[in-house]
């Protein structure tokens, strides 16, 4: 295969896998068929719209320019063939533009055999918990030393970022405990996003709290900030001190007690799908209101979010007729919470971090005795999205990486 191949419409790294053997089109389609006997069909329409030529993409920006409806006529596939280099080159009617084609790319963007873009980047594993179980906990000290970008970081960070997209938490041990020290290491994923708490907040028992985290009370299960219309994806606490009496960190899926909702009380499932909810901030100085479902679905019905704070539920406001089945599916789903076969504990050491998916996973807390030690957690948010393009970042560095050796 010759090196020289075409630009692709991103930044990332496509090896090829299988070669193009041979080429048929019409006006409308073109048929490519592997070496390793798959056949794959690409519109026209298609094609030209993902060119990687300066009339389609900018190439410093590797953005798109081109406006379709701008074209002379809709396009259509005057030839197509492979050149020497392996790639696809079509020429498009009425522009008589002549454009080539990446096969690692085309094949990676095979739309014609069933490949579903949208499935998860790791596969979305629902869990239980027990006195037996423990988070997934990983060795992260010298991660800060480790330059950005480079294999020494990546070995700490993907099985890390693994782990939340599969089962929303992970705990990395043996991270520098000093105040302020968790925006450097979250910043390895990416940015961090504020709230009226701050950029960092600190957890721990305050004189007046304006929040029941800052107290030394016990937590029952909840997602944080469901007053938010979005709420955040991610929440990261970092342990600087932890040497009180209680206080034992609680982890739920929630992802695995709304499926196991649905199995024992479909009506009760629904409901929570369906009625919206109030989520009220009663601190003194802001005053965030959302109203949402407690679980929320995709398009194809598959789990979401879920919302879920007790102490930060407003009053319910809802059809008459809606008012009773939703507390009853409340309760329902409160007394599940209660059920220790969901709950995951663990005790925080100093220097641990554990990253949560906040719109999945619901945290609590014990209480603890306030003058029985010291109790410091600090905490920030950040975005699913976040971690998801990190993680892509990873598997094209591992791919580049793959190019580079063959």
């Amino acid at each position: 295969m010759s090196a020289d191949l075409p630009l692709t419409p991103d930044y990332d790294a496509w090896p090829i896998h299988a070669d193009i053997i041979a080429v048929e089109s019409d006006p409308q389609l073109v048929t490519v068929r592997w070496n390793d006997g798959r056949q794959s069909r690409y519109h026209g329409i298609w094609l030209r719209e993902n060119a990687a030529d300066d009339s389609t993409i900018n190439p410093a920006t590797r953005e798109r320019i081109l406006d379709l409806s701008t074209l002379p006529a809709w396009p259509t596939i005057a030839d197509a063939e492979v050149d020497e280099a392996g790639a696809l080159c079509v020429t498009f009617a009425p522009e008589q533009r002549r454009l080539r084609f990446h096969p690692g790319w085309l094949r990676a963007h095979d739309y014609d055999n069933g490949e579903d873009p949208e499935a998860p980047l790791v596969p979305v594993t629902t869990w239980q918990g027990g006195e037996d179980k423990v988070p997934d906990s990983l060795e992260a000290a010298g991660l800060l030393d480790t330059e950005p970008g480079s294999e020494a970081e990546e070995a700490i960070l993907a099985p890390a970022l693994e782990s939340v997209l599969a089962k929303g938490l992970v705990r990395l041990h043996h991270l520098p405990t000093e105040p302020g020290s968790l925006k450097a290491i979250a910043r390895r994923i990416g940015p961090v996003r504020p709230t009226n708490f701050g950029l960092l907040f600190d957890v721990k028992a305050k004189p007046d709290p304006d929040s029941n985290a800052y107290t030394s009370i016990a937590l029952p299960p909840h997602t944080d900030l469901p007053t938010r219309e979005y709420h955040p994806g991610l929440q990261m606490l970092h342990c600087l001190e932890n040497s009180v009496e209680g206080g034992q960190a609680v982890m739920l899926d929630g992802f695995a007690v709304a499926e196991a909702l649905r199995e024992r009380d479909p009506e009760a499932f629904v409901t929570l799908t369906r009625v919206r909810w109030c989520f009220a901030n009663t601190a003194r100085t802001t005053d965030y209101v959302w109203y949402s479902p407690m679980i929320r679905l995709d398009e194809r019905g598959e789990l979401l979010e879920v919302r879920i704070a007790d102490f930060l539920r407003g009053p319910l406001q809802t059809d008459f007729e809606e008012v009773e089945p939703a507390y009853r599916a409340l309760m329902t789903l409160q007394a599940m919470l209660r059920e220790p076969e969901f709950a995951l504990r663990f005790t925080y050491a100093p220097g641990d971090l554990v990253i949560f998916d906040n719109r999945r996973l619901l945290h609590a807390r014990d209480a603890f005795e306030g003058d029985s030690g010291h109790r410091w957690l600090q905490g920030c948010y950040m975005e699913r999205d976040e971690i998801r393009s990190r993680y892509r970042l990873v598997q094209r560095s591992r791919r580049q990486r793959r190019l580079t050796r063959e």
